[in-house]
């Protein structure tokens, strides 16, 4: 009798391909639970190390622009809180970039050894990311409500925010991931793109200090995702330009389809490569 061979390989079809993505969900929850008590575990302060960094942030910034550039944040908002607002989606992207960045070389010895889904790893990795987030939002909602104007119905809108910068994170991440199979040495040069990142982005300055800055920051994607946090959660001391808004959207999608693409090409060549 002829032996049966059984060849596992990635779905060639992109709809079969959702379809098997969405049958190793249980995968992609047990590695990102994984990620996350790999986080707090045995750590001196466990979850506050998620508010730490972006205290210290904040007050550095506000101590840069604010005392010394002397920039100036909204009419009934204090600067502090107009940088801790920035500071949400910047800190939700940075952490999400850099964690799907590294998370095919993070798991290599997983993914050389066993077939799933390569997307698995990258889309389990924004868990972390994920967490950080809703630990800032407890912390600095209550500072929005009592020290900013009331936000009222803009605060609704919020989840639209997030889900652009974390898509926005995603798309990058994927070009990254494609990337650093072949070039390992941009594994060192996003540590250095998201420094310049922090100042290029308006986190602690407005973005509309002046029309002809306010265009050239409108090219950041990220520009739109802050504003918009700002409008949810600070109230009318900062609107949003629809203008922004359509390029980051526009920039999102390119960067989000562009990256599965690429990442779907070199997917099959991944345990080969790691």
């Amino acid at each position: 009798m002829t032996p049966q061979r059984t060849v596992i390989e990635p779905e060639r079809s992109t709809t079969r391909y959702w379809a098997e993505l969405w049958h190793y969900r249980e995968l992609m929850a047990f590695m990102a639970w994984r990620d996350i008590k790999v986080r707090y575990r045995q750590a001196l302060l466990g979850a506050g190390w998620a508010l730490i960094q972006p205290l210290l942030q904040t007050i550095l910034l506000t101590f840069v622009f604010s005392k010394l550039a002397g920039m100036r944040g909204g009419a009934e908002t204090p600067y502090p809180l107009m940088v801790l607002a920035g500071l949400l989606p910047w800190q939700f992207f940075s952490a999400a970039f850099s964690g799907s960045s590294a998370s095919l070389s993070g798991n290599s010895h997983l993914i050389t050894k066993v077939y799933f889904p390569r997307l698995v790893v990258p889309l389990s990795s924004l868990a972390v990311a994920a967490t950080d987030l809703v630990l800032m939002l407890l912390f600095a909602l209550p500072l929005c409500l009592f020290l900013a104007p009331a936000p009222g119905w803009p605060l609704l809108l919020l989840p639209l925010f997030i889900l652009n910068t974390g898509l926005l994170a995603i798309g990058a991440g994927l070009w990254s991931c494609a990337l650093s199979i072949r070039h390992r040495d941009l594994r060192f040069i996003i540590p250095f793109l998201l420094q310049i990142g922090l100042f290029a982005s308006p986190v602690g300055y407005r973005s509309d200090l002046s029309s002809q800055w306010h265009d050239l920051l409108a090219l950041n994607p990220l520009t739109a995702c802050i504003e918009g946090f700002r409008w949810c959660l600070l109230g009318g001391d900062f609107v949003l330009d629809p203008r922004s808004q359509l390029i980051s959207l526009a920039m999102t999608a390119t960067l989000l389809l562009s990256g599965l693409w690429l990442f779907r090409r070199s997917e099959n060549h991944l345990a080969d490569t790691l």
